[in-house]
């Protein structure tokens, strides 16, 4: 009978191990420090309700929103280690727990190369449907995030439309952007309409909505309202930052994972004071900022580092993440 052995770390072939766990608890105690004494600037009336309900402290004239640690480590505690990502087809469901990894294509492409005549054109809601068929039929990616956008409609109701496409063109469970509180109330409605009722689209939830905080530091009033339908709705919700290292961050590594940190938590705190036990995914796309032509290096080396080191912190917390590859 071999021997039991506790608290061992193994790893097998290459790996990027980029902190060790005192590193991530110094982050974690950071982010701690900055959610107190710097805080979270919330310009959405809702949402400074409920975290003034939860215990937070709000000073109103300035819309920042500042988090006691009590209230960021229930939050953490709170949230569910397993994720349920069900498909319209349940062969195509995922649960996201332990240390497991599937794959899921990149978004959102804005321009479409015709395969027939090679010519250039903005994206539109045709080009969604044919781009989540292909991604339907493809065994390696296990969830669908919207390949594309709707380009052709009405930019204020874009992602319903986006919801529309996909949902008659996938049975693999959809992350789709809501834009607006509105939006993703009304395609909480598709999926549920899908699903045979709400009650039972909160047990197999096909939907998770995608939302992002804007950095530095600020849950923006439309992240805020699809986060608070989510909750309401009992759907999982992915909180996903898109920091730039040398832009809208500190330069480096450790400083952008601190405010990346702070505004994902921020927005798992939200959904976990509408409702405790909300499930939610810690997302990321940061990356660095490329300094020469102030635009978004998502090709470079730092992206792969930053997000490594954003899926550890992840798994630091419990949390389920998603985040881009290099």
């Amino acid at each position: 009978m071999s021997q039991i052995q506790a608290g061992l770390n193994v790893q097998m072939g290459m790996g990027l191990n980029l902190f060790t766990d005192d590193d991530l608890y110094a982050i974690h105690c950071a982010t701690l420090d900055v959610m107190m004494n710097v805080g979270i600037k919330v310009p959405c009336d809702e949402a400074k309700e409920i975290f003034a309900a939860g215990g937070a402290i709000i000073e109103k004239e300035s819309n920042i929103v500042k988090f006691p640690t009590y209230i960021v480590e229930e939050a953490i505690t709170s949230a569910p280690r397993t994720v349920l990502l069900a498909g319209r087809d349940p062969q195509n469901d995922y649960v996201i727990k332990n240390k497991s990894v599937a794959f899921t294509n990149f978004g959102e492409g804005v321009r479409v190369v015709d395969p027939t005549d090679r010519s250039v054109h903005n994206s539109t809601k045709k080009d969604l449907c044919d781009a989540t068929r292909i991604c339907d039929a493809m065994d390696q990616i296990t969830v669908y995030e919207r390949a594309l956008g709707a380009d052709d409609v009405a930019p204020q109701v874009q992602s319903i439309h986006n919801a529309e496409a996909i949902f008659n063109n996938t049975t693999k469970h959809c992350f789709i952007g809501a834009n607006c509180g509105y939006n993703a109330s009304k395609i909480i409605d598709m999926a549920a309409t899908i699903v045979g009722g709400k009650e039972n689209l909160r047990k197999r939830p096909i939907y998770t909505p995608l939302c992002c905080p804007n950095s530095p530091l600020t849950l923006n009033p439309d992240t805020s309202e699809v986060i608070v339908a989510a909750a309401t709705a009992g759907v999982p919700v992915n909180v996903l930052s898109m920091a730039l290292s040398g832009g809208t961050t500190p330069v480096t590594l450790a400083g952008t994972l601190v405010c990346h940190n702070a505004e994902v938590l921020s927005g798992i705190i939200l959904a976990q004071l509408v409702r405790k036990g909300t499930p939610v995914i810690y997302g990321s796309s940061t990356t660095m900022m490329d300094l020469r032509f102030t635009t978004a290096a998502v090709g470079a080396a730092e992206l792969g580092m930053l997000n490594a080191a954003v899926a550890k912190l992840a798994q630091f917390y419990g949390f389920p993440s998603f985040v881009a590859g290099g």
